[in-house]
């Protein structure tokens, strides 16, 4: 490869495990006259993906090739070897685009990051699609109306579960291959798109039949934009409106750092009087609301609170500032039966007073309270047939009350996080059923 070479187009394919992710790949393949270089990845010693990709190549009789990394995840444990493999393509092998099939668990935004940061393997690469293959019954059947997600990761070992998986393909992609149609009626497909609109606004949707798609729509699309994709997600989504309609101006978000990174955040007074229900387009049959409150939890009752499932919620995400752990703010993530909370940054209000005073001067709109700081709990759900009052008078009963407020409230029993590297995993609880007669 020449050093004057244009960055190589890549299309990363992900979704979960029996989602159609190999059909999909070999039809791409049968169809399109590009020479591909083809990267399989699969978590088994035994990389099956890859034969059958092999295969469908030498049916087609195609110039493309395929490569398999095995034993691992390209995303984490075989980060290594796939900048390897992608540096090594790119020098030694002539082909038109660059297919990555990412194994069943495998999570889109750090191979997102392989290939879109400046070093050697980004300068060789540019994404040109980030493609979530979603199984739609199998999606419909997991977080419709009348499911539960069911628990597929252990009791708070530290794996994460598929549900929360699935939910992060589909949040992060720019075009999503809605697989398996026919297995569907017509109102099962309007309510399957429902829920994946309300958690991906942005993507192109294609529904597909063993995964057949022109190959047009996919390769060389040029639809990929990091910075789009990563606003995209429709628990972002709600909290930019919520923000826009109160205060008429756009968010500044801080990192979320270890250690002593800081929580740096906007935020307007949610009024619990105010209409602040969010409405997504109608089309999408969603709703979301914010939770705003600028009270700290008392951490016992909230994690009551976070083992007992709402109904009608797919998706909740947000900020949490709870009593006794004043130093830190929490990110809480859910999908599904699994939520977890970890640790986001440090709150503005701890940071020695220059560096406080410099960060409100950098921004002059974020919420400070002239006691607390910045601390406060912002809260997104999002969902069908949930009831907003329910869940927020709920939360609302898991605030410190005025008494608690002048207690010592390190005296709380609290399983919350208190150094970054840790870890709360809520294992939530089935609702226990009404018991008929003997």
């Amino acid at each position: 490869m020449t050093a004057t070479r244009d960055p190589i187009p890549v299309t990363v394919v992900s979704g979960s495990l029996g989602a159609g992710k190999t059909t999909f790949v070999n039809h791409l393949l049968s169809e399109t006259d590009r020479r591909l270089a083809v990267v399989v990845n699969d978590v088994g010693e035994l990389n099956v993906d890859r034969e059958l990709v092999e295969r469908q190549i030498e049916m087609a009789n195609s110039e493309s090739e395929v490569y398999g990394l095995e034993s691992g995840c390209i995303c984490c444990g075989l980060q290594g070897e796939f900048e390897n493999e992608l540096y090594r393509l790119a020098h030694d092998l002539e082909f038109d685009h660059l297919l990555v099939e990412s194994s069943g668990i495998s999570e889109p935004a750090p191979i997102a990051r392989t290939l879109s940061e400046p070093g050697p393997v980004g300068d060789l690469y540019g994404i040109d699609a980030m493609v979530t293959v979603v199984d739609a019954p199998r999606f419909l059947d997991a977080f419709g109306a009348d499911s539960r997600p069911g628990r597929s990761g252990p009791d708070g070992s530290g794996v994460r579960p598929l549900s929360d998986l699935t939910i992060e393909q589909v949040e992060f992609c720019d075009v999503l291959v809605v697989n398996k149609r026919d297995r569907l009626s017509e109102v099962e497909m309007e309510r399957a798109e429902r829920l994946l609109r309300s958690l991906q606004s942005d993507a192109a949707l294609h529904w597909t039949e063993f995964g057949r798609i022109e190959p047009e729509k996919l390769l060389e699309s040029g639809s990929f934009d990091l910075e789009r994709v990563h606003g995209s997600a429709g628990w972002k989504r709600a909290i930019e409106h919520h923000e826009a309609h109160a205060h008429g101006h756009d968010r500044d978000h801080g990192e979320a750092g270890e250690g002593d990174g800081v929580h740096d955040h906007e935020q307007g007074v949610h009024s619990h009087d105010h209409d602040d229900h969010l409405h997504p387009p109608e089309t999408y049959g969603i709703d979301s609301f914010l939770y705003h409150r600028t009270r700290p939890f008392h951490p016992g009752r909230l994690l009551d609170w976070l083992r007992e499932p709402p109904a009608g919620v797919v998706r909740w995400k947000g900020l949490l500032w709870v009593a006794g752990r004043d130093r830190y703010g929490f990110d809480l993530s859910g999908a599904g039966e699994v939520l977890r909370v970890s640790i986001n940054g440090r709150w503005v209000a701890t940071l020695p007073s220059f560096q406080r005073e410099a960060h409100r001067e950098r921004n002059p709109t974020m919420h400070w309270d002239e006691e607390w700081g910045d601390r406060e709990n912002t809260l997104v759900f999002i969902g069908t047939d949930h009831d907003e009052r329910v869940i927020t008078d709920a939360l609302d009963g898991c605030l410190l009350t005025d008494g608690e407020m002048d207690t010592d409230w390190e005296a709380f029993e609290n399983e919350f996080p208190r150094r970054p590297a840790e870890e709360l995993v809520v294992d939530r609880e089935e609702p226990e059923q009404a018991s008929g007669p003997d």
